[in-house]
């Protein structure tokens, strides 16, 4: 059986598909990817289903190679620096992984979140019906914790993939973290017009101690009109809690199961990566849609990647001396002259 090694890991390295669903009532969360989009574009491009296990990598890094087989390796990682053997690749590339190469991801200008699928299925055992990773409570993907260096992740049905590298035609992975639709509620009646209207207004800044938990905001903090605790419930991903401070959170993959917070909005499904690929520091504003809009704009993400991803060649713009060496490069050279 072939085999992906994981050579290096940087923190927050996981194992996710697409979450573990129908348990929020026994206190389990889902997990699952940050970015669901752009998880579901790496497992289309190597033809694995949407909701496939795949490697959730962070800014934090990996270096990977393949054992006993090749590989088809499918890397959706926008705004990372990726190398295969040195040499740059596309941040959304398909491509065969042999024996004893390495190919190496690394946080670059922007992006928080990359995904990495292989063709054919990581051998994990699922929990409770799925792979994903949730570190907190030890459960899913290899032994409920983050992937280190030496951990060798066995691969049923690989296949290799086509001998060049290929780019990734995806223009949907071109998305502006600036903006995020949210729709209103389901307490933004704990907040006067005017707090409606100033978290609107915003601009809010994406605090660097964010996790795949929360992601925290820094801001003029909001003002309560009603208290700021309410009877715990259900906390959906997106929900944008409002604690006592003011200072809105935004709950992520591994949130907790119930919360005690009003909650002023919900991030809308379709721009759940929008929001997780921003970094600490960057500027975010929200705007308000339907709940018709939410569903509508869910559905046009689903609708995306019906079809195949589409590839084309990768252009080689580097080239080792030896190859050089082999090349005429005099025939042709004049001094200029007529």
């Amino acid at each position: 059986m072939a085999a992906l090694t994981i050579e290096t890991a940087g923190p927050g390295i996981t194992l996710q598909d697409r979450g573990r669903h129908g348990f929020l009532r026994y206190g389990i969360t889902a997990a699952g990817p940050m970015d669901p989009l752009m998880h579901a574009t790496a497992n289309r491009a190597v033809g694995n289903p949407l909701d496939a296990t795949a490697i959730e990598i962070s800014t934090g890094g990996v270096t990977v190679s393949a054992e006993d087989a090749p590989l088809e390796i499918a890397l959706v990682a926008p705004g990372f620096r990726v190398s295969l053997d040195g040499a740059a690749l596309p941040v959304a590339v398909v491509l065969n992984l042999e024996p004893g190469r390495t190919l190496v991801v690394r946080a670059g200008a922007a992006g928080s979140w990359g995904y990495l699928a292989v063709g054919g299925r990581f051998a994990v055992a699922p929990v409770l019906g799925s792979t994903a990773t949730h570190t907190r409570s030890g459960l899913g993907g290899l032994d409920g914790r983050a992937l280190a260096g030496g951990d060798r992740l066995s691969v049923a049905d690989g296949r290799p993939g086509d001998a060049a590298p290929q780019r990734l035609i995806a223009p949907w992975l071109a998305r502006d973290p600036g903006t995020v639709r949210v729709v209103l509620g389901p307490q933004d009646d704990y907040f006067a017009p005017d707090q409606i209207a100033a978290f609107l207004a915003g601009p809010w800044t994406v605090s660097p101690r964010g996790d795949r938990m929360a992601c925290f905001l820094d801001g003029t903090p909001l003002r309560h009109a009603k208290g700021h605790d309410i009877v715990s419930d259900g906390i959906a991903m997106g929900a944008i809690q409002v604690p006592g401070n003011g200072l809105p959170i935004v709950l992520m993959a591994d949130r907790q199961s119930t919360g005690g917070y009003p909650k002023i909005a919900t991030v809308i499904g379709a721009d759940l990566g929008r929001l997780a690929q921003a970094r600490g520091g960057m500027p975010i504003m929200f705007r308000p849609v339907s709940v018709d809009e939410a569903v509508a704009a869910r559905r046009a993400e689903r609708d995306i990647l019906r079809a195949p991803v589409a590839r084309e060649p990768v252009v080689r713009t580097s080239f080792a001396s030896d190859f050089l060496l082999g090349l005429n490069l005099v025939d042709g050279v004049t001094d200029g002259r007529p």
